[in-house]
């Protein structure tokens, strides 16, 4: 072995271990934790006691992971600090790089003055495709309708996938002119299809004084705390926007490329 060929051998092991060192400190970056975006719970007054309900938003800020079997625990207590209800909310996992709307309500006997929600850490899972691939849920046709003892969502949810969605959540989240928000609720649509879209109705009581709700914003998810349903749709593929042939007829003579001048052709 001559010594320019074991210089050549040395360099090519540098270059090596630092692409190594690099790979495993990428590897190694922490992922950050979920965050609150919003959040916000009421209590109203029902026929079997006290409706309690909560509604947030949370947010993950890691592209390319899943948050997944995160646990919200619900407490409420009345004016003395004493427990009356304590309830866990298992919830959707929380795609990569976007957000989870959520809501959820329980009944409790005694009436609450302070409701707590908190929340688990959540296990990170790879996803199977690129970001891209994970496209919203369409809902079309919302109608609302503000009621004497809760407020109508209505409207229907369409699906980008090819292959069917067999359970979606759809949430509701309401709030006030200010963009504050005010409560939610959810409900659940099963068999979604491309060319089928599924209704979905929504009575939500979570808000005393329904004059206050300026505007629903809904969002459709899928359902369970793993990502495994919405890498599934991923990985079907996604339904192509434009699949009608055309029907004007072809030009009769091809109008070609304009001619690239070579030369300068001012006068």
């Amino acid at each position: 072995m001559t010594h320019s060929t074991r210089i050549v051998g040395v360099i090519a092991l540098l270059l090596l271990a630092g692409c190594s060192s690099g790979t495993e400190k990428r590897q190694a970056a922490p992922l950050r934790p979920l965050t609150v975006r919003e959040q916000v719970s009421s209590v109203v007054k029902g026929d079997d006691g006290y409706v309690v309900n909560w509604a947030g938003v949370l947010s993950n800020a890691n592209p390319w992971h899943f948050g997944e079997h995160v646990v919200a625990t619900v407490v409420a207590k009345d004016a003395l600090g004493r427990e009356i209800v304590r309830t866990e909310q298992q919830l959707d996992a929380v795609p990569p790089g976007g957000t989870l709307p959520f809501s959820g309500q329980t009944t409790a006997a005694r009436k609450p003055s302070q409701v707590t929600v908190t929340y688990g850490s959540a296990q990170w899972r790879p996803a199977a495709r690129i970001v891209s691939a994970f496209e919203d849920f369409p809902v079309t046709g919302v109608l609302t309708a503000r009621q004497d003892h809760g407020y109508l969502v209505t409207g229907y949810v369409g699906s980008p996938y090819r292959l069917p969605a067999g359970n979606l959540v759809v949430t509701a989240l309401l709030r006030d002119r200010d963009g504050r928000l005010l409560g939610g609720g959810s409900t659940f649509v099963d068999d979604v299809r491309a060319n089928a879209k599924r209704r979905f109705i929504l009575n939500i009581q979570s808000v005393q004084d329904t004059g206050k709700i300026d505007r629903a914003e809904v969002h459709a998810g899928t359902w369970g705390s793993t990502s495994r349903p919405y890498d599934a749709l991923a990985l079907g593929g996604i339904v192509p926007v434009n699949t009608a042939k055309p029907t004007t007829a072809p030009f009769a003579k091809d109008r070609g490329r304009p001619a690239t001048l070579t030369a300068d052709a001012r006068p």
